[in-house]
């Protein structure tokens, strides 16, 4: 087994990426950074995020399993303290995964011929950094309102428990086919009106952002950002391609959320000690 080994520069996980390759030295798994089956990551979510990013060209070749050094996350199923047995998934894989579904965006620019592609994992985010906002947004070829605001978040299901949740958007089941816009702070009085509720689009449709301004404009895709673009439109629908996690013991989706915002159990349904 070829595998990529990702971690957060800090010491606890530097010294648990060098246990890591201490173990598996001399067993079949070896490294390889520039042809992996399987990405490793040794951190949090962030540090997922990030090797998904560096890795997505490969997203049809290869896998991701994560371990986490805090608290438990929602992409990362082992904990430290777990390494041995997590080598010993690895040691006995037989190719077991799991798939979610991702986000293509698609970027015109004003000043440029070619658009820009990215793929997210979480979501993406159009927002002004000082005044309001204001941006045509269009459902598959139909205008469906002018929003003013702070901003418009479009997500995946794995990542309608991030940004979108804190904006009041609903929690989606990873498997689920469909994207999700929610609103940043929008105006609406007797002169603007926007729908306000969060929109969950299926996924033969796609939606469409056209800003009106330039100046003060922010795109973040998951923990990339930019600005400056001179953006004309940005197009958001479900990629083509699925993100694919190895999985070598069940995790219910709904008993990782009930741990991150309820607390009140583990993932092994036992009872959450106080901390």
């Amino acid at each position: 087994m070829r595998v990529a080994l990702v971690s957060y520069d800090k010491p606890q996980t530097i010294a648990l990426a060098e246990e890591f390759l201490q173990k598996i030295a001399g067993t079949r798994i070896t490294i390889d950074e520039e042809n992996p089956e399987l990405i490793v990551t040794i951190g949090g979510d962030g540090t997922l995020l990030s090797a998904f990013h560096k890795y997505n060209h490969l997203l049809d070749k290869v896998r991701f399993i994560g371990i986490h050094t805090g608290h438990l996350g929602f992409y990362t199923d082992w904990r430290s303290f777990e390494l041995d047995e997590m080598i010993e998934g690895l040691l006995q894989d037989e190719g077991e995964s799991v798939s979610y579904p991702v986000l293509d965006v698609k970027i015109k620019y004003r000043d440029k011929k070619e658009p820009s592609h990215f793929i997210a994992l979480n979501e993406a985010v159009l927002k002004k950094i000082s005044g309001t906002m204001v941006c045509d947004i269009y459902v598959k070829d139909e205008l469906f309102e002018t929003f003013r605001g702070d901003g418009v978040c479009v997500a995946t299901p794995t990542g309608s428990t991030g940004i979108n949740k804190s904006l009041g958007g609903a929690v989606i089941h990873p498997r689920t086919e469909a994207i999700q816009l929610t609103e940043l702070a929008s105006v609406n009085n007797r002169v603007y009106r926007t729908l306000i509720s969060p929109m969950i689009i299926a996924k033969d449709e796609w939606i469409v952002l056209k800003p009106e301004q330039q100046d003060g404009l922010i795109l973040s895709i998951d923990n990339l950002s930019f600005d400056k673009q001179n953006i004309e439109s940005i197009t958001y629908r479900i990629a083509d391609k699925r993100v694919h996690f190895a999985r070598y013991r069940h995790m219910h989706f709904w008993s990782r959320v009930e741990n991150s915002f309820i607390g009140k159990k583990d993932y092994y349904g036992e009872n959450e000690r106080d901390v």
